[in-house]
């Protein structure tokens, strides 16, 4: 059927009602239990009862298109009139990062755009229980350095950077995808975009950074609105531009060729951005103040973490992002994107402080940094030989010729020393503590005739204790070297 046909057909409908996003998700008829190849599978006899009802034929062409934030997967299939409709909707298991377009390799964003899906991409032999490669990057892509591998649509339901279903999701699109090449389609498009790109969404969303690249999407969305039949896509000046006829050649990176929008289209295009303007203008007249809060993977993950109890680790759904985020005045957004920084910074300084940690380990080991004792030295020292009396080596007590008995010759205990006789006038000689030092000299000193009398009393006490202790070392029997223990 002719273009300027659909768009006169078309063009009224698609002004009156809007997308399918209030209809149920679509309940797939899949036991795996029974499904003896996956690759064969044939669809069950209620969705080809609903082919049939839609006048379509099992293996007429196929549109895919995906919502991030709402999470869900449609498959649009084209009837006898070859305009398409929605067959099927499936809500998506596991999409990991925010909205955005996928850059570069490991930011764990899923590719938004249009890419074209041939025979060669599906995989039956996936990890993931089956497997559609998207093709990212394309040529708009690669035309804006952005890069990536492996990026899929796939089962298992478990994502970092694809869109992951249940497995038995994946089964009934891959047969869905299967039969259409069968019937002769060269490529399958997959939209993959932020939203539905209505005028309320797309005021909520004016804030954001993606907000440009959004708009150049903008228009092939729209056209499919109104047609029904996936755009024609084609880039030039690393951008996309959509149903262009023209009598050059497209390349992604050089010059728009001279281009025109054929009439039909132009017409349609008019009254439905007619309306769009009008209904854009009302949504930020009703969102002035408000900005849309974008939530991380991590929060929409905690809104639905009570649906991986008792399933399989791998099983990891992500939830949508219009149930984990919110609308919210321009000051709390400010005040709370400051407080993340702050938690960011924090975050930062931690790892900085892990990694010089790191640095400070031999072997697995952490290497002690030394650090000056707080005590001054004669009360760290006191504080010490209090603590720990003189003890003989295992050697020495082993073979010495007292043997055990020596053990028992240690010194005498000393004495507590008081707090006091620590505290020195300033300009004077300190004395040392230990009894057996303090023996060695005279009795008077202008030091000690300024203590305390307590000081003097336990100072003359130790006095007396010197000699026990002098001689105890006297008595200590002569050690001989090692190599001398089995001499005579």
């Amino acid at each position: 059927m002719r273009l300027t046909h659909l768009v006169a057909t078309a063009a009224v409908a698609a002004l009156l009602s809007s997308c399918t996003a209030n209809e149920a998700m679509d309940t797939v008829d899949v036991d795996l239990k029974k499904v003896s190849s996956k690759v064969n599978y044939q669809l069950s006899g209620k969705i080809v009862q609903k082919m049939q009802a839609m006048s379509m034929a099992k293996d007429s062409p196929i549109m895919l298109r995906i919502f991030k934030e709402e999470g869900v997967l449609e498959v649009w299939k084209a009837n006898t009139s070859n305009r398409f409709e929605m067959l099927r909707q499936y809500k998506i298991c596991a999409w990991s990062g925010k909205l955005g377009p996928k850059v570069k390799e490991g930011d764990r964003q899923a590719p938004e755009g249009f890419y074209p899906i041939s025979p060669g991409q599906m995989n039956p032999n996936s990890s993931y229980y089956l497997a559609i490669n998207t093709g990212f990057p394309n040529r708009f892509d690669q035309a804006n350095g952005r890069f990536g591998t492996n990026l899929m649509i796939h089962g298992a339901c478990s994502s970092s950077g694809c869109y992951s279903m249940t497995d038995e999701q994946m089964q009934e699109i891959f047969a869905l995808s299967r039969d259409a090449y069968k019937g002769g389609q060269q490529a399958i498009q997959l939209q993959a975009l932020p939203f539905r790109m209505t005028a309320e969404n797309m005021a909520r969303h004016k804030n954001s950074p993606n907000i440009d690249f959004w708009n150049m999407l903008k228009p092939g969305y729209d056209q499919f609105e109104i047609t029904k039949r996936p755009p024609e896509v084609n880039i030039c000046e690393k951008k996309y531009v959509f149903n262009q006829q023209t009598d050059g050649k497209f390349s992604p990176t050089g010059q728009c060729p001279a281009m025109t929008t054929p009439a039909a289209m132009q017409g349609a295009l008019a009254s439905y951005n007619k309306k769009y303007n009008d209904d854009y203008a009302k949504a930020t007249k009703k969102l002035d103040g408000l900005v849309w809060y974008e939530p991380t993977e991590a929060e929409r993950k905690a809104i639905v973490a009570k649906q991986r109890v008792g399933k399989e680790l791998a099983y990891a759904p992500t939830g949508t992002s219009l149930d984990a985020g919110k609308l919210m005045k321009v000051a709390d957004l400010e005040k709370q994107e400051a407080r993340r920084a702050e938690l960011e910074e924090a975050k930062k300084a931690i790892e900085i402080q892990q990694a010089e940690l790191a640095k400070s380990t031999r072997d697995g080991k952490s290497v002690p940094v030394p650090m000056e004792n707080p005590l001054p030295k004669p009360v760290m020292q006191a504080s010490v030989e209090q603590a720990s009396p003189a003890r003989k080596g295992f050697w020495g007590s082993l073979f010495s010729k007292g043997g055990a008995d020596a053990q028992q010759m240690e010194p005498a205990a000393v004495a507590p020393v008081d707090a006091a006789a620590q505290q020195q006038p300033a300009g004077q000689t300190q004395v040392a503590q230990h009894p057996a030092v303090v023996a060695t000299r005279e009795p008077v000193t202008t030091a000690t005739a300024k203590r305390p009398a307590d000081a003097t009393v336990q100072t003359a006490a130790s006095t007396e204790a010197a000699p026990m202790a002098e001689q105890a070392v006297a008595e200590q029997p002569k050690k001989r070297p090692f190599w001398k223990l089995w001499g005579n």
